[in-house]
């Protein structure tokens, strides 16, 4: 208790506004996660840690510590599957945890996998499993920490993102909806929580409970991994959202500073010499309309030379298509074209025009051929569209959110550009937040307090809250041993072969592991539905990237690695 109140009286000396609100002390309050990173198609292998019951219609079946079960749609419904027994669902079943309060429980996905804490609800939405985890936000933010940071950054830059990560939480609940937060950037990404009791959960221990309030209600911590330099405000990037007196528009030198924030480059020599190609073909496609009224040809980028480029800098331009002012690359250019000439009779070429002369009767008018690059008069201003035209051409586009920071500067006749920013750029930058800890020594406090400035940081829920009592006789003699859950009965295979084709199976997996069928030949792409062991398949033609091949069944088409096939002999 005494460690607890020289915690308190140490926040206030550092300047945090921390008070008790009504309600303080009481139970920590729950969070409810739609854990959309599973991909679940339509059936879905659990391991337990601790005990659990699985609830379907009000009856309770017990599921021991250690117990394997299987859930499937079938007919759009759920059944469940283990120890041999098999159970109708319905439309919806709750895995509800009866551990101890203080210990250990929960799901395991995969069998290796992180744990998942609290009470599973899985229904059955347009046909898939829908999976959503309601557990204590102190647990969700042990799943959260590793991922939005990672334990090797400072411990009080872990402290102000758990401060973060749980406000956020706590103010996006809204029992209205089916879920509270998804799991990944929409959100927060939350992974399930690892068996390492690192300087994440150190941050979470030592932060129980405290969550930033203005104005009497829990604020909205929005934050990104690098604001480049510059902290946004929320309005100036979401269109409607309010004005919030807690953020701050400016200069952020400590994310600057930091050498792992995200920084790209791109170089421009002011000779026009070694442009990236995709950047002289957008510079083409927009000189091409005075190439055309030069009489200069604009059949491909190759019939333009870039001579020299001056006065790069950034700047506004009204999009005259949408009357939308938007951010551009201006530049001055002098540049040369080639154009298609009609040589008089006996004309020879010059070294400059590269012109090819043919054998043709004196009568005959000579072919048109295309000259060689001619300078155009004076220089020419080409304005180019920053987001995402010219980062993209210049391979320096960070991310999505078209609110990359570039930077411009002259060095030995090129031009360095420089693009920052991961991320929106509003509020707390975690990577400014991990130099403010690790190179200047802030605490957590300080470092809400430059982000956030007006916030308040007081301290709700922090007591454990005390787990649901099991009937009596639930638990009370011993159930089933586990078993290996019972497998679905292997999609038909029964259409002719075509020509080229050939049958194969499934092999290259363990027993109890699939094989993703996907809805494209890559690694990233929608995983169609999950293949089990000796699962015949038709192998329909080699895709480009040969490590992938287009199969079907009768009932399912897609792609999967070769490598886990195993040729059927005739």
């Amino acid at each position: 208790m005494k460690r607890f109140l020289c915690w308190l009286i140490s926040l206030a000396l550092l300047g945090a506004c921390l008070t008790l609100p009504a309600g303080a002390n009481g139970a920590i309050p729950t969070v409810r996660v739609l854990l959309s990173n599973l991909a679940l198609r339509d059936r879905a292998d659990l391991r337990f840690t601790g005990p659990y019951a699985a609830v379907c219609d009000g009856t309770e079946a017990a599921l021991r510590d250690g117990a394997v079960l299987t859930v499937q749609i079938r007919g759009n419904e759920l059944y469940l599957f283990s120890g041999g027994v098999t159970l109708r669902a319905g439309k919806r079943v709750i895995l509800r945890s009866y551990a101890e309060t203080g210990r250990t429980g929960g799901i395991r996905f995969t069998e290796n996998g992180n744990l998942f804490p609290g009470d599973l609800t899985l229904t059955v939405a347009d046909g898939f499993l829908r999976p959503v985890l309601t557990l204590s936000v102190e647990d969700y933010l042990l799943g959260v920490l590793p991922y939005e940071m990672n334990d090797s950054f400072p411990l009080e830059a872990l402290k102000a993102q758990a401060i973060c990560a749980r406000t956020y939480a706590l103010s996006h609940r809204d029992q209205s909806r089916a879920w509270d937060v998804v799991d990944n950037t929409n959100d927060q990404v939350f992974r399930g929580v690892s068996s390492a009791d690192g300087r994440c959960a150190q941050a979470v221990r030592e932060t129980v409970g405290v969550v930033g309030m203005y104005k009497g209600k829990l604020a909205t911590c929005y934050y990104a991994a690098s604001n480049g330099g510059h902290t946004e405000l929320p309005e100036k990037v979401w269109s409607g959202s309010p004005v919030l007196g807690y953020y701050k528009a400016g200069d952020d030198p400590y994310d600057l500073e930091n050498p792992e924030s995200v920084v790209r480059r791109a170089r421009l020599k002011m000779d026009g010499t070694e442009f990236p190609e995709a950047f002289v073909r957008l510079v083409w496609q927009a000189l091409q309309p005075t190439m055309a009224s030069l009489g200069y040809d604009v059949s491909s980028p190759d019939t333009l030379r870039i001579d020299a480029l001056s006065n790069l800098q950034t700047g506004t331009a009204l999009d005259s298509a949408t009357g939308v002012k938007r951010d551009v690359l201006q530049f001055n250019l002098r540049w040369s074209g080639r154009m298609w000439i009609t040589p008089s009779s006996g004309q020879t070429a010059g070294a400059d025009e590269e012109i090819s002369l043919f054998a043709t009767p004196a009568a005959a008018t000579p072919a048109p051929v295309l000259s060689g690059f001619h300078p155009a008069p004076g220089e020419t201003q080409i304005t180019l569209p920053l987001y995402d035209d010219a980062l993209n051409a210049l391979n320096i586009a960070i991310n999505s959110t078209n609110r990359e920071q570039l930077t411009i500067r002259e060095e030995n006749g090129t031009y360095i550009l420089e693009s920052r920013r991961f991320g929106h750029g509003v509020g707390m930058s975690q990577r400014g937040a991990q130099w403010m800890a690790a190179h200047y020594g802030w605490s957590f406090t300080k470092i809400l307090s430059y982000y956030y400035p007006g916030m308040q940081l007081m301290v709700g829920g922090n007591v454990p809250a005390a787990r649901p009592t099991p009937p009596a006789a639930l638990f009370a003699t011993p159930g089933p041993a586990a078993s290996p859950t019972p497998r679905p009965t292997l999609m038909p295979v029964t259409a002719a072969l075509p020509a080229g084709a050939y049958l194969a199976s499934v092999e290259g997996i363990d027993d109890d592991s699939t094989l993703n069928l996907r809805a494209e030949p890559n690694g990233a792409a929608e995983i169609l539905m999950r293949l089990y062991k000796h699962q015949q398949l038709q192998v329909l033609e080699v895709m480009e990237d040969p490590a992938w091949v287009h199969v079907r069944t009768d009932s399912a088409e897609g792609y999967v690695m070769v490598s886990f096939l195993q040729k059927v002999s005739p």
